[in-house]
């Protein structure tokens, strides 16, 4: 399609769902128009919180969206998990302004997906030109797009973008039956170190999945307490709002599961998943009672227990956690794209990604030697 123009709307809230919805398909939810507008209108971001929603939408002959990226303006790099701290120090020493940059992303979610939504494949090399028109008539540092599945990582080579690489951990379901057919693909002594996890983690306590129309207010008024004990310590204060839970439970219960540990009744921690067309994404995790490896359980076994059950190909735990690796989560590439439209500076950035990425290669080929899978002899 020649002659693209490419226009920026206000929110993804503002937009017809169905059109969004149409070009972002069904498999990962962290990019439908449920999710991200339940940010928008939960004030999750928006004003004063460094996220300004800027999609950037192409139009078809019909009048419908064709392609559509969903775009923010930043202030900050909080709540991307690829982290650009560095850069930001090195432009801004160099007498450049690094924000407010560019960042093509689903918020507050480090989920491997598509960042170029399209009805029309062929309008790609068209949305990826937009974001850069974006980023240079408006005198910006950068573009960043975070977590681009890698059937996406081409598109943007092709236009030039510099591909940085990292390592998160996913499980793999090979067919697996129930757990302990899982365990049996385990070494011995990690088998025999898992179920005594598993035991003691849950001695005493009742464990409770909630999906669909059994979740229920008081539950996301359980989860928000334990949230909240997380996000003070990880990042200083939850990126999400109480109301974004709501919301989330209004729009796409279906595609919620929350896991629930209740002691006598009462809730002492919770982890959060979504559902998606073959993966069960892990996402938030807090407690306010310290018990050895339910953290392990509730994220990670119990995880296991559920794509098995649903028959889910793979479980994403989330960013970061060297520790998933002797629970069965081997590690896996990610990537992400920039455009820096700074001669000078993308010099820089891509000297540094080039170390960089050898260094990753090698952390990669290392920790796929030591996951506990039994050695083929």
């Amino acid at each position: 399609m020649t002659d693209c123009v490419a226009r920026v709307a206000s929110g993804v809230a503002d937009l017809p769902r169905d059109q969004w919805d149409a070009c972002a398909g069904a498999a990962n939810p962290f990019i439908c128009w449920d999710f991200l507008a339940a940010l928008e209108k939960s004030g999750s971001v928006g004003p004063g919180t460094g996220w300004q929603a800027l999609p950037l939408l192409i139009d078809g002959p019909d009048g419908r969206i064709a392609a559509a990226a969903p775009l923010y303006a930043k202030t900050h790099s909080q709540g991307e998990y690829v982290f650009d701290h560095g850069w930001a120090e090195a432009w801004e020493r160099a007498g450049g302004r690094y924000y407010p940059k560019i960042q093509l992303c689903a918020p507050f979610s480090p989920v491997p997906g598509p960042r170029l939504l399209l009805r029309d494949p062929s309008l790609a090399p068209a949305l990826i030109a937009g974001i850069e028109a974006v980023v240079e008539r408006n005198t910006l540092s950068s573009a960043h797009a975070t977590f681009i599945e890698p059937a996406q990582v081409p598109l943007f080579e092709a236009a030039g973008w510099l591909i940085r690489e990292d390592i998160q951990f996913h499980w793999t379901n090979r067919g697996y039956h129930n757990f302990d057919d899982f365990l049996a693909s385990l070494s011995s002594a990690k088998r025999k170190n898992i179920r005594k996890e598993r035991a003691r983690a849950v001695e005493g306590l009742d464990i409770l999945h909630l999906t669909g129309a059994d979740l229920r207010e008081e539950h996301w008024d359980e989860f928000w307490r334990f949230y909240q004990d997380t996000g003070a310590r990880k990042w200083g204060r939850p990126y999400l709002t109480r109301a974004f839970f709501s919301m989330l439970g209004e729009s796409m219960a279906d595609r919620v599961l929350l896991v629930l540990a209740r002691r006598q009744g009462r809730a002492i921690a919770g982890a959060l998943n979504l559902i998606g067309g073959d993966a069960l994404y892990g996402r938030y995790w807090g407690c306010t009672e310290e018990v050895p490896n339910l953290h392990f359980e509730l994220c990670y076994y119990q995880a296991i227990d559920i794509a098995i059950a649903r028959g889910l190909s793979r479980v994403e735990a989330g960013a970061q956690g060297g520790h998933k690796l002797a629970r069965g989560y081997a590690p896996e590439p990610t990537y992400s794209a920039h455009y820096l439209p700074n001669p000078s500076f993308r010099r820089a950035v891509a000297d540094f990604l080039s170390r960089e990425r050898a260094g990753v290669e090698r952390d990669r080929a290392w920790l796929g030697e030591r996951t506990p899978f039994r050695k083929a002899d």
